[in-house]
Order: structure tokens, then sequence, then C-alpha cells
């Protein structure tokens, strides 16, 4: 236990560090975050840096390789994919930079390379028997067989996508992020007593501790799709290859309900011609829209996550 506390305090660390190094590089580079024109309570958010994803990702990925006493394929494989696709997110942001317009990768490119990262890691699922999947609050599990495939696809396409769509607000997507870490971390230490991706479950967790020191509102550095898809990539790794997929749905329901939003708004506005369900979606905006400040919604998300994250994790007890 002392080395998942300790290895949660040097990610915090080391993220603090890295953050206050990168924040003055990226000022020179001009790799300022160009902002939406319909979202009004953001124009004067325009310039602040971007890809600060890079600082604490790195952070995260450097304590976890550091305190790893057991090399597996698995573990190594989450910290690839969450690279993969942060390196996804770092050529959408450096587009948007050199374009000054908030249009990095289009649409279809940027599905177009998550589908194929879900490919394979739907395959490795596959051919390691990664095939055991929890259920949540029942304490049971069952072996899924060759459905584990279009699961797991499934999975890490929603989950990057979801993480993507929650990072809208300053802390908003970090502070929700930070109880989701840490509870898996926990969860997967309850299932199997250790391990080397619960590990790097609590890195995250502190890394992003460290990086909301420089992200709370008003934000200093946004994590951009640089930090918003690896976070996402590591959560759909962490707990695909853990078998707790359906804890996705559970402890990143903020997560869901940013995703669920935007489809209820868009199938709404085209059956109703033209009304809406939320004054802006993804339904963190309606809440501004409400008049909420940034910090109660981020507030309201890390706690809602923090009690759906404490609640498994006492089911599991």
């Amino acid at each position: 236990m002392k080395t998942y506390l300790l290895s949660t305090l040097i990610a915090l660390m080391f993220s603090v560090v890295f953050c206050r190094l990168l924040i003055p590089v990226l000022r020179r580079l001009k790799a300022g975050q160009n902002i939406l024109v319909y979202v009004k309570e953001h124009t004067g958010k325009s310039g602040t840096p971007t890809m600060g994803g890079i600082a604490f990702i790195t952070a995260g990925c450097l304590t976890a390789v550091l305190f790893l006493k057991q090399v597996d394929r698995t573990t190594i494989l989450c910290l690839a994919v969450g690279l993969a696709y942060m390196s996804v997110g770092v050529l959408d942001d450096f587009l948007k930079c050199k374009r000054k317009e908030n249009l990095g990768l289009k649409a279809w490119q940027k599905l177009l390379l998550q589908v194929a990262l879900a490919v394979c890691c739907g395959t490795y699922c596959l051919r390691a028997g990664l095939t055991e999947l929890h259920i949540p609050f029942f304490g049971k599990s069952y072996a899924l067989g060759g459905w584990t495939f279009p699961l797991a696809v499934f999975v890490f396409i929603a989950t990057v996508n979801a993480v993507n769509l929650t990072d809208g607000l300053d802390g908003l997507a970090a502070g929700t992020s930070v109880p989701f870490f840490l509870a898996l971390g926990i969860i997967i230490l309850l299932q199997n007593g250790s391990g080397s991706i619960a590990l790097l479950s609590f890195c995250l967790t502190g890394a992003l501790l460290g990086y909301l020191l420089f992200n709370v509102s008003p934000a200093s550095v946004f994590m951009g799709d640089t930090g918003s898809l690896a976070l996402g990539g590591f959560a759909a790794a962490i707990a695909t290859f853990t078998g707790n997929a359906l804890y996705l749905l559970v402890i990143g329901g903020c997560f869901a309900f940013s995703v669920i939003s935007v489809l209820l708004q868009v199938i709404y506005y085209k059956a109703t011609g033209g009304k809406r369900i939320f004054l802006m979606a993804p339904v963190h905006h309606h809440f501004q829209e409400k008049g909420h400040s940034e910090s109660r919604i981020s507030y309201a998300y890390f706690l809602v996550t923090f009690v759906l994250g404490g609640l498994c994790i006492v089911a599991i007890l």
C-alpha cells in the first residue's frame, strides 16, 4: 500500500514541475486555445495555452514506469494505448493552433484513428484471454468469449469520446477523472490483491491532482485533446483489460451523461424541427447557461463521481 501512496504523491510532484515548465513553452510557441464562438462565456479564454495534457500524462506514465516491479504485456499495452491516443490528440491540437481555429483533424480522420486503436485492443483481449466481465454490485463475473471483441471496440470509442466531450469547463474533465481513476485503482486492488495496472491508475490520479493546480477556474492551461483523448484511452484500457468495462458506465456516469446529452439533443432537435432539450449540449454547458459557475459544476461532477466510485468499492468489500 505504501508503494501505491508514494507513487501517487511522486506523480503529483512530477506533474506540478512539468506543468510549470511546459506552460511558458506553450506560451512562447503561441499554442493557445481557439474558443468556439457560440460559447459566449468562454470568449475571455481565447489564447490560453493548450496541450497541457503532455505534462500530466508524461508525469503519470513516468512514475508508473519507475515504480513498476513486474512488467507484464497488459500494463505495457495500457501505457502504449494511452500514449497512442495522446498522439492523436497532439496532432489534433497542433493543427488547431497552426490554423488558428477550433478545427484540427476532421471528424472522420479522428474517428478512423480511434477505431483502429480500438480494434487492436479488442483483438488483444481475445488473444490474451481477457474475456472476463465483472458485474458491478452483484459480485459476479462472466466469460464473454468472442463477444469481448465488439464490446471492447465499443467501450474504447465511447469512453474516449465521452471524456473528450466532458472537457469543456475549467477543471471539469480533470476533476472528474481524479475520483474515477482513484476508485478504479482501488477496485482492481480489491479484486486482485495487487497489480501494476492499479499502480498506473493511481499514478494518473496523482498526476491529475497536480495538473488541477493549473486548471481550476480560471485555468492557466487546458489539457486539450492531447489530454482528454489520452485519459479516455487510459480509462478504457485499464477497465477493459481488467474485466471492469461495466464500471466505466457506473463510476464514469458523468462522462456517459455528456455523450447521452449530446445524442438526445441531436435526436430531439431533428425530430421536432429545431426544438432543444438542453439550452446547450454537452449538458455542462446547459448548467452554465442556467447561471452556475464553472467551479460549482466541476465540483458537482467530482462529487458525483466520488460517490459513485465509493458505492462500487463498498459493494466489493
